[in-house]
This record gives structure tokens, sequence and C-alpha cells, in this order.
């Protein structure tokens, strides 16, 4: 759908809007689903802190990461302008997913090459629409990108480059060193592959082993 048809069809739903707002709980799911059609193969990692944000939603590609940010008919754009500048420092691409009182209006809010989503409740549920797709993020900072990883993703990815451990240094350091060492293309496609396999129930259990292998208290 153009852009232009999807404004009009927007505008056409004013009348309605009271009605069939939607809030966050409403738009999360059905969300999702609506990536993975999009996208194919992805992981979705929720509520993430970034600088002084949180990020709603990290959706993992093989080859990117996307920042999401929910807005519902029941948000306003208050904090969005930091929010926007948390989102560029962290992802290659980011997205406003927006409910449908929203959609005239977002594009005012959000650099050019952020996509937006535009959600609205129908008889079947919530469809949504993408009134513009992202361009790359030319913000995205390389050192806080690869402080989402964890110490032992770090060592992983140290593995497979055949890095030093560096077993003494602080992650910064070692984050650092991948860096230098890893060419950018290599280490995207390491670093979202991490994130795919990222096990949240065994945390705890792998740094604990990590710190006991490398002798860290």
């Amino acid at each position: 759908m153009g852009i232009l048809a999807n404004a009009a069809r927007l505008l056409a739903l004013t009348g309605k809007q009271m009605k069939n707002r939607l809030h966050d709980k409403d738009i999360r799911d059905p969300l999702f689903d609506f990536l993975e059609e999009t996208y194919g193969k992805i992981r979705i990692l929720e509520e993430k802190t970034i600088g002084r944000s949180r990020a709603d939603v990290v959706m993992v590609t093989p080859n990117a990461l996307y920042g999401i940010e929910i807005k519902s008919d029941a948000d306003t754009y208050a904090r969005l302008e930091r929010q926007v500048k948390d989102y560029n420092a962290y992802y290659d691409y980011n997205y406003v997913a927006v409910g449908a009182s929203h959609g005239l209006h977002v594009e005012e809010h959000v650099p050019g090459w952020w996509g937006i989503i535009t959600a609205e409740r129908t008889e079947s549920g919530v469809d949504f629409y993408i009134l513009r797709r992202p361009g790359r993020n030319p913000g995205a900072d390389w050192k806080k990108k690869i402080s989402i990883l964890w110490r032992p993703e770090l060592a992983h990815i140290q593995e497979l480059n055949g890095l030093p451990k560096y077993k003494e240094k602080s992650k910064r350091f070692v984050a650092g060193k991948i860096l230098e060492k890893v060419p950018e293309h290599v280490l995207q496609a390491q670093l979202c592959e991490e994130l795919f396999e990222r096990d949240y129930t065994l945390i705890q259990t792998e740094i604990l082993e990590y710190k006991r292998m490398n002798g860290r208290r």
C-alpha cells in the first residue's frame, strides 16, 4: 500500500479511533507474528535497557538488530525524542509501531531513516501496515552494540576468531579488542548468532562457570 493511500485510510479512521483504541498489550503479540511473517527467521527480545531508555522490542535477524518502539493509542510522544537518541546508538535499523491515532503525525517525531508500522483493530484482530520501511541507521555505535553481549558470549566470539582470552581484563577491554581485530561484517553475523542462541534460563550458571574457568570471583 502506497504512502498516500495509507494516509487516506488512516484519516478515514478518525471517527472510530476512540472506540478502537489499542493499548500496548493489544499490539505486542500480534506484532511479533507480523514481524516473523515479514522477515522470516527472527528472535524477539523485550524490554532491554539502552542508555537512559528501555527498548520495547529488539528484533534479531541473521545480519542485523532492529529496535522497535511501541506507541499505543494511549501513549504520547513526551519521551520519544530521548528514546530516539538511545535507539540510534544501539541498533542497525529502527521502527516505531503505532496505534492508528498516531499514524498521521508520527513521521514528524522520528528521523527519516526510521521505519513506521501502523496498527489498527479489525473484526478479526489487529492488522499491521508498513507505512515506511527503515533505512540503515547512520548513528549506530559499535561500542554500544557490542555491550549488549554477556561476557561468556564475548568469550565465544574471541574463540571463534582465534583471539587471546584476556582472562584478567575487563569486559570493556575485551570488547575493544574484538572491535579492533574482527572485521565488522564478520562480527555482525557473530553478534546476531550469539543473541539467537542466548538462553536466559542459563545466564547465572553460564556466568558463574565462566568466572570459575577463568579464575575470577
